[in-house]
Protein backbone atom coordinates (compact mmCIF):
# COMPACT_ATOMS: atom_id res chain seq x y z
CA UNK A 1 0.00 0.00 0.00
CA UNK A 2 1.26 3.60 -0.63
CA UNK A 3 2.09 5.60 2.77
CA UNK A 4 -1.44 8.05 2.78
CA UNK A 5 -1.53 11.47 4.11
CA UNK A 6 -4.86 12.40 5.64
CA UNK A 7 -5.61 15.15 8.42
CA UNK A 8 -7.18 14.22 11.53
CA UNK A 9 -8.21 15.64 14.86
CA UNK A 10 -7.47 14.44 18.41
CA UNK A 11 -10.42 14.70 20.42
CA UNK A 12 -10.85 12.64 24.06
CA UNK A 13 -7.62 10.59 23.63
CA UNK A 14 -8.89 9.39 19.91
CA UNK A 15 -7.75 10.66 16.03
CA UNK A 16 -10.83 11.18 14.83
CA UNK A 17 -9.55 11.39 10.29
CA UNK A 18 -11.53 14.26 8.38
CA UNK A 19 -12.70 12.03 6.10
CA UNK A 20 -13.15 7.98 6.08
CA UNK A 21 -9.81 6.07 4.91
CA UNK A 22 -9.82 3.58 2.69
CA UNK A 23 -8.88 0.54 5.36
CA UNK A 24 -10.46 -3.00 6.41
CA UNK A 25 -11.67 -3.64 9.29
CA UNK A 26 -8.68 -4.67 11.51
CA UNK A 27 -6.52 -4.09 9.26
CA UNK A 28 -3.30 -3.14 10.99
CA UNK A 29 -1.00 0.33 10.63
CA UNK A 30 1.71 2.22 11.10
CA UNK A 31 0.86 6.03 12.24
CA UNK A 32 3.56 8.77 12.39
CA UNK A 33 2.23 12.33 13.85
CA UNK A 34 3.19 15.15 12.55
CA UNK A 35 1.82 18.38 14.17
CA UNK A 36 0.35 20.39 11.25
CA UNK A 37 2.59 23.32 10.95
CA UNK A 38 0.89 27.23 10.63
CA UNK A 39 1.66 29.11 6.80
CA UNK A 40 4.11 30.76 8.79
CA UNK A 41 5.95 27.61 9.40
CA UNK A 42 6.12 26.98 6.35
CA UNK A 43 6.67 29.71 3.90
CA UNK A 44 9.05 31.45 6.54
CA UNK A 45 12.82 32.36 4.56
CA UNK A 46 10.93 32.01 1.38
CA UNK A 47 11.05 36.00 0.26
CA UNK A 48 14.23 36.32 2.10
CA UNK A 49 12.87 38.47 5.07
CA UNK A 50 15.11 39.67 7.67
CA UNK A 51 12.72 39.52 10.26
CA UNK A 52 12.40 36.83 12.98
CA UNK A 53 9.55 34.04 13.30
CA UNK A 54 8.24 36.18 15.81
CA UNK A 55 7.73 39.60 13.94
CA UNK A 56 6.07 37.50 11.13
CA UNK A 57 3.86 35.99 13.44
CA UNK A 58 2.93 39.09 14.61
CA UNK A 59 2.36 40.44 11.32
CA UNK A 60 0.30 37.30 10.32
CA UNK A 61 -1.64 37.99 13.63
CA UNK A 62 -2.03 41.42 12.83
CA UNK A 63 -3.49 41.12 9.52
CA UNK A 64 -6.07 38.83 10.85
CA UNK A 65 -7.12 41.30 13.08
CA UNK A 66 -7.88 43.30 10.23
CA UNK A 67 -9.54 40.67 7.62
CA UNK A 68 -11.92 40.27 10.94
CA UNK A 69 -12.88 44.01 11.20
CA UNK A 70 -13.98 43.88 7.15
Amino acid sequence: MTPLVIEATYENGVLRPAQPLPLKEHEQVRVTIQPKTSWVDETYGILGCKGSHEELEQILAEAEELENLS
